[in-house]
């Protein structure tokens, strides 16, 4: 069976507690789609405690068990919450994907004092001070919990760096560490060294934060036996760090646990190529690139060349790393990395994830179930956001559970319309799939010898009329002016 993918929550999903009771109730209609696996939002308590989404990640050991931050339930729910959903969606053998942040901390419980030097924003490894001190909230000794689970206490030989200090202009505070005098070794030259992303950056060299980190791990897997995890901000993280806890991980589990990382990188494949090679292929990567190039096909409308959709993507040359997207929750609108897909190329996105054999595609909770919401953008006025659900969303995900299947072969010679058929195998009928983004079109295909004189009809109902496959195996499929239609046999 094809392996697909949800993200299930965006940046503004509802609070209240009621993800992880939707996620258990919705567990049979996600398992009709053809979803194979859930990646889930963080799920421990965060710095924003009830009202966040998880990635100001305060402590790993609260699943929305304790008092902390004014709440016992995360944003979505309390820790039997999301016991329940993922035993549901087990239950129907569908994976869990965990999203897991181990980048940064915040919502510290005490302040220290401890010496540090300023670094210049744009340039993180030039020294912009002499040696002072600060107080910041680097002690977490999380009260609420009372050692449960871990008697760990984080303090401030556990981080690199801040950005807070009492009394101080917000500022990347550099900590004197005992295990480096610089940041962690990253791959890019990115602001000179792009360690330090947000709050209290966790130093990965302290062999005390790394042991933590593994025993955390093994934790959460008795927990919930989750089958995959989501890394945050690995752009951040030492490559050398994630090389290490993946290897623990999985040999800790005695489960091959299937990794994503989010290297954020748009039009700059060979910087995800460098980061697998780097980390030695254990873990795959969003491509970013693809979606970068489905963000100008969908704005260039039919200026734009279809034939390099695939051009410089992860997908394209290195598939079996490539996590495929349209869009998630950093590019949806008003969101830091704001570069939304238009809602008329979003069927042609999803065509192009769901129906063809490379790459691991993850659908976006709102492209589903659409969204609505409020939040300020860059110039501080309130914008009202709705975010339709995709048209044809069902019927596309259905299409790779039942006929996207078999050989591939592309029909790209046209700039404004791409086709490709899938020739179905033993147990799965095959599928043709026609696109533009300019006019209407009928392109000819080879369906093969096996479909001589069967009818198809268009599944999403773009087109009523039938193609029926002529004595050399080939149809003549037709396409709505900037659609897609995807044809299977009756």
């Amino acid at each position: 069976m094809n392996e697909t993918m949800i993200q299930y929550f965006h940046w503004y999903i509802e609070e209240g507690g009621i993800l992880w009771k939707q996620a258990e109730k919705e567990a049979d209609y996600l398992e009709e789609l053809g979803i194979t696996s859930v990646w889930f939002p963080p799920a421990y308590k965060a710095a924003g405690g009830k009202h966040s989404v998880g990635y100001d990640t305060y402590d790993l050991f609260d699943l929305g068990e304790f008092d902390q931050k004014d709440t016992v339930a995360t944003k979505y729910g309390t820790k039997e919450d999301y016991l329940n959903a993922i035993k549901a969606l087990k239950e129907r053998n569908i994976k869990i994907i965990v999203d897991i942040v181990l980048n940064h901390k915040g919502g510290g419980d005490e302040l220290e004092t401890f010496k540090v030097v300023k670094v210049d924003e744009e340039d993180r490894d030039k020294i912009i001070s002499d040696e002072f001190d600060i107080q910041s909230y680097t002690k977490f000794n999380f009260p609420g919990r009372n050692k449960k689970y871990s008697d760990f206490e984080w303090n401030f030989t556990c981080f690199s760096g801040v950005d807070y200090a009492e009394g101080m202009d917000s500022h990347i505070y550099k900590i004197k560490s005992e295990y480096g005098d610089g940041w962690e070794e990253m791959i890019d030259d990115e602001k000179g060294n792009y360690d330090y992303l947000m709050f209290n950056d966790i130093e990965h060299r302290n062999p005390h934060v790394r042991e933590e980190l593994n025993h955390w791990a093994k934790w959460y897997f008795d927990q919930t036996d989750f089958d995959g995890v989501r890394l945050d901000a690995v752009k951040h993280i030492s490559y050398e760090f994630y090389k290490e806890w993946l290897t623990m991980l999985r040999s800790n589990t005695g489960k091959n646990i299937f990794a994503v990382g989010e290297y954020w990188a748009p039009g700059r494949l060979p910087l995800l190529q460098k980061y697998i090679a780097f980390t030695e292929g254990c873990m795959s990567l969003f491509d970013s690139s693809l979606h970068h190039n489905f963000h100008n096909a969908s704005v260039e409308g039919n200026t734009y060349d279809l034939r390099r959709i695939f051009d410089e993507t992860l997908t394209k040359e290195d598939p079996l790393h490539s996590v495929t997207l349209v869009d998630n929750h950093d590019t949806q609108p008003l969101q830091d990395l704001e570069a939304p897909v238009e809602t008329w190329f979003k069927p042609l996105a999803y065509a192009m994830i769901l129906l063809r054999q490379d790459g691991y595609p993850c659908v976006f909770y709102p492209d589903l179930y659409g969204a609505h919401y409020v939040d300020k953008d860059r110039e501080g006025n309130d914008q009202e956001i709705f975010l339709d659900k995709v048209d044809g969303i069902e019927e596309l995900l259905k299409a790779r559970k039942y006929h996207a299947y078999g050989e591939q072969r592309d029909f790209f010679e046209d700039a404004n319309c791409l086709g490709w058929v899938r020739e179905g195998d033993e147990e799965h009928s095959g599928c043709a799939v026609v696109l533009s983004n300019k006019d209407a079109y009928e392109k000819p295909m080879e369906m093969g010898e096996r479909y001589i004189g069967k009818v198809f009809y268009d599944l999403l109902g773009r087109t009523e009329n039938k193609v029926t496959i002529d004595e050399n195996g080939w149809g003549t499929f037709p396409v709505p002016a900037g659609n897609v239609s995807v044809w299977i046999a009756e």
